[in-house]
């Protein structure tokens, strides 16, 4: 990462419920905001410090590592 502050990525929580890891991410780093997105929906590339996407299968299961973005 770039100058990030606090934890940045969080491979824990692939196959836990997308809500659980939103709580998680934000409790452990409350700098960054966590926003859940539906694999393989469109993005921006723009990267963020403040910024977590957890994208999450249609069941709300997280399917990729989450991680500052």
């Amino acid at each position: 990462m770039t100058d990030c502050q606090g934890k940045s990525s969080w491979p824990e929580l692939v196959g836990r419920r997308g809500d659980f890891a939103v709580e998680t991410i934000e409790r452990e780093n409350p700098r960054v905001d966590a926003v859940v997105i539906l694999d393989g929906s469109p993005v921006t590339a723009d990267f963020r410090c403040d910024r977590v996407r957890v994208r999450v299968n249609r069941r709300g299961i997280v399917v990729q590592i989450p991680g500052i973005a």
